[in-house]
């Protein structure tokens, strides 16, 4: 594991070294960010995420071998708890719908501009889920008929996790939510879970995508 700096630590993970090297170029000139590694395909990038332990692993989608989605998987068999952001040309539903379901926390086009790169850094960084309308449209369809089961149509939240999960859903971290719920962060990680397993999903973006659904 790397040695905390402060700063976000990144991994990059891109079967180009052209896109690796461009990337690790603009990231260091980040203040907050530092690059710690980078992977040239999927289960090098899996092996590096175990070890150095990144808050946030850049990620490419399509690349020979061992692909994006399967990364992913592999990073959650390990309980890798680095933030997953899929930086891909693919921007099709069915490229970037089974990574996010896979557990990635957002994605962004390799067009974007760099500036908008490290803000998503840093939004993932910080617990916020990127999903543009039309995938989060895509995902929410794919889980249309699960929405009686596990939670069901009424998970009996009290009002105060209801409020929580409002702001999860609004792509909240639990710094900020401890911060307009007037609350520790601890009590806020309390309410999450109890959240999560009243609703029956595993994760924040499962939660977010339920309260969409049942808005």
């Amino acid at each position: 594991m790397a040695p905390s700096t402060g700063k976000i630590s990144v991994l990059i993970a891109d079967d180009h070294p052209m896109v690796r090297q461009g990337l690790r170029v603009f990231l260091e000139l980040q203040p907050d960010i530092e690059v710690v590694g980078e992977a040239a395909d999927g289960a090098q990038a899996a092996q590096l995420a175990q070890e150095l332990r990144p808050d946030v692993v850049l990620l490419d989608l399509v690349m020979p071998g061992t692909d994006g989605v399967t990364a992913i998987e592999l990073m959650a068999e390990a309980a890798v708890e680095s933030k997953v952001l899929i930086v891909t040309s693919f921007g099709e539903h069915r490229t970037v719908v089974p990574a996010i379901r896979a557990g990635a926390r957002g994605y962004v086009s390799k067009e974007v501009e760099p500036s908008a790169l490290a803000a998503a850094i840093r939004a993932v960084a910080a617990g916020h889920v990127l999903l543009g309308p039309e995938v989060a449209a895509a995902l929410l369809s794919g889980n249309a008929s699960q929405t009686t089961e596990g939670a069901g149509a009424d998970p009996q939240l009290t009002a105060r996790e209801r409020e929580v999960l409002d702001l999860i859903a609004r792509g909240r971290s639990n710094r900020e939510i401890a911060r307009a719920l007037t609350v520790s962060e601890k009590t806020v990680k309390t309410h999450v879970s109890s959240v999560l397993m009243k609703l029956g999903v595993a994760d924040r973006t499962q939660a977010a995508l339920w309260a969409v659904r049942h808005a």
